[in-house]
């Protein structure tokens, strides 16, 4: 329809109906359109079905790609001493320095190992998994097999990264369910994994309102989920990486489980919480870390009973290893805890290179030498 314009009649304008000078008036005469008013107009309606296409068809989510992890064996952790193998509580089994030419390769900020020792999952701090098999020499790490990565999804099937959720700092697992705890927006997202795959679409969480007013760069670093036959079994704990309470210790949560709440654990020196898992005897492992411009990155586990740990408890409890950059150490921001075939409890460990090329991803394993 045309437009009205003031001070002229309304009707047929003079391209429809023209004068006859015998007859008056006669039939309007069809006119062919010009040939770039009929491009302008399918250009148009192009984008009209494209804009409904989109509508009832999203974009399909970026499937998972395989990629190629390369591994250099690290043969001592104390360099200076490579005969050494006994660090604290700890034995030293082997390690892997890892990388990749696939572009989204670093920044694994997590990882879970499987019961077998070697399937694992991992996030990345640009909100991408990383799913693949350690390999073994005997019992050293020589290698990684079945690499694949994809980018976490949100509920609407975009990205986590597209929304801004990106900084995934922690997972969780039970099963086929995986939890991951995001840093900068504090938020947890849970995935249905098991049925899924990489291609899960992760449903935010209710987190209480200690955890949203977390630091917007020290929020969770740590998230667990207890097996139901350990103390607190059934809680997912969540720890952040230094919200710190009135008396100067690390904010912890207790989500879900039979004694929901908060609690704290000790802060240390100048040490941040990194990660944590839980053993099959019934502790807290917690990873932490510290850094400084003089010293360099530092790296701790302490270890926590469970039965310590309660609503408005603050709780500590002995370092099973400490080193400096004295050590084959780097960046460490995972851990996962699984048991050998020979009943010994390992220990796996992962850094966050920060896509820096002056760091590293290196993989550790320990056994712990002491009940």
């Amino acid at each position: 329809m045309h437009p009205v314009i003031p001070g002229r009649p309304a009707g047929p304008g003079p391209d429809s109906i023209t004068t006859n000078r015998d007859h008056g008036f006669r039939a309007p005469r069809f006119v062919w359109p010009r040939r770039d008013t009929v491009a302008i107009a399918f250009a148009f309606l192009s984008l009209l079905s494209l804009s409904a296409s989109a509508q009832i068809s999203p974009r399909q989510p970026e499937p998972p790609v395989k990629i190629e992890v390369r591994a250099k064996p690290i043969a001592a952790f104390e360099p200076r001493d490579p005969s050494r193998t006994r660090f604290g509580a700890l034995v030293y089994r082997g390690g892997i320095e890892l990388t990749s030419s696939y572009r989204e390769f670093g920044g694994i900020s997590a990882l879970r190992v499987a019961a077998d020792g070697a399937k694992f999952l991992a996030v990345t701090d640009k909100g991408r998994w990383l799913r693949g098999r350690i390999v073994y020499e005997g019992t050293r790490p020589a290698g990684i097999a079945d690499a694949e990565m994809a980018p976490a999804l949100g509920p609407d099937g975009r990205t986590l990264a597209a929304r801004g959720w990106y900084d995934t700092e922690s997972i969780a697992q039970d099963g086929g369910t995986v939890w991951l705890g995001i840093e900068r927006v504090n938020r947890i997202v849970r995935f249905d994994v098991g049925r899924h795959g990489l291609l899960a679409r992760g449903e935010p969480t209710t987190v209480p309102p200690g955890i949203a007013r977390l630091p917007h760069n020290k929020g969770l670093e740590c998230l667990e989920f207890v097996p139901r036959r350990l103390p607190l079994g059934g809680t997912l704990i969540a720890i952040s990486e230094r919200g710190l309470d009135r008396d100067g210790n690390i904010h912890g949560f207790l989500l879900g489980g039979p004694s929901p709440g908060t609690f704290s654990v000790k802060r240390i020196g100048d040490f941040d919480v990194s990660d944590c898992a839980v053993t099959p005897t019934g502790d807290l492992l917690v990873l932490e870390r510290s850094f400084s411009r003089l010293r360099g990155v530092g790296m701790r586990i302490r270890r926590v009973p469970l039965a310590h740990i309660t609503p408005g408890a603050t709780v500590d409890g002995p370092a099973l290893i400490e080193a400096d950059m004295g050590y084959q150490i780097d960046n460490m921001e995972g851990l996962s805890v699984h048991r050998a075939p020979n009943g010994e409890l390992v220990l796996t460990l992962i850094s966050d290179d920060n896509f820096s090329i002056i760091q590293r991803t290196i993989l550790l394993q320990f056994t712990l030498a002491e009940p």
